[in-house]
């Protein structure tokens, strides 16, 4: 009787072998071809990304983010040429997933804007920018948040998926920015006098820059006087420093050439 159930069960098993042997065979060397080319091409993305100067804080969560998908897609393909059915497994995952996604949201929305901003780069560590209220140096960009650090050295921590949303006003990735400085003078006092004392003024002042495009004109007329505005190029960082220094030159100027401001 044991002889007879050891024959069935051996005839069954290699019954199985015989039917789904080739499917378990070739799943086996999918996998191991699959992985081997995986490990190859995730070799060569990283090669493109150091070629392509992605930042570097980002290439290990890319990098880890594709090949954990590609494994992932690899081992469906496997239990699919196998023969083990999906569909209790892809209900499970698709459960699991949407659950993640509701609790992870504002998680997930941060990590995408991270990657985003360190791959399309809008602004970079050093940067001065305006945005949500806040205007500083961005001293660090993390993939959950940036770091910015105010000019009153205040460190303010910012979402990157509020970045993303917001506007960004970045005054430091040309190079260098126009000030602007606007002065009432009344009406009895002459402009050329004005004019020329305020030219003076800009010569002196350190750290504005010799352009073309300086520029000093009465921007408005009023009953009581008019107003002289006063363009002139410097660079971005340094931006405070230099208008300071600037309107400080002007008034000195002015009270030496005996031109007075309204009220002074």
């Amino acid at each position: 009787m044991k002889n007879i159930k050891a024959e069935k069960f051996y005839d069954k098993a290699f019954d199985w072998v015989l039917t789904n042997g080739p499917s378990v065979i070739m799943g086996i060397v999918v996998l191991v071809i699959g992985l081997w080319l995986i490990r190859l091409f995730v070799v060569w993305t990283q090669g493109r990304m150091s070629k392509k100067d992605v930042n570097p804080s980002v290439r290990p969560f890319l990098m880890s983010l594709m090949g954990a998908a590609l494994r992932v897609l690899l081992i469906l393909a496997v239990m699919d040429i196998i023969g083990v059915k999906m569909t209790l497994f892809a209900a499970l995952v698709g459960a699991f997933g949407v659950a993640a996604g509701l609790a992870l949201s504002g998680t997930l929305q941060n990590f995408a804007s991270g990657v985003l901003i360190l791959l399309l780069k809008p602004f970079v560590v050093g940067d001065n920018i305006i945005t949500s209220g806040q205007e500083g140096t961005v001293t660090a960009i993390q993939i959950f948040y940036t770091l910015i650090r105010t000019f009153d050295n205040r460190d303010v921590i910012v979402p990157n998926g509020q970045l993303s949303n917001q506007l960004i006003i970045n005054t430091s990735r040309e190079g260098t920015r126009r000030l602007d400085v606007d002065l009432k003078f009344t009406n009895n006092i002459d402009f050329k006098q004005v004019k020329g004392i305020i030219n003076t003024a800009i010569d002196k002042t350190k750290n504005v820059l010799a352009t073309s495009d300086r520029r000093i004109g009465v921007g408005e007329l009023q009953p009581d006087g008019y107003i002289v505005s006063v363009n002139v190029w410097v660079n971005a960082h340094g931006f405070r420093d230099t208008k300071l220094a600037l309107q400080e030159c002007i008034l000195e100027d002015l009270k030496d050439g005996g031109v007075k401001l309204p009220g002074m």
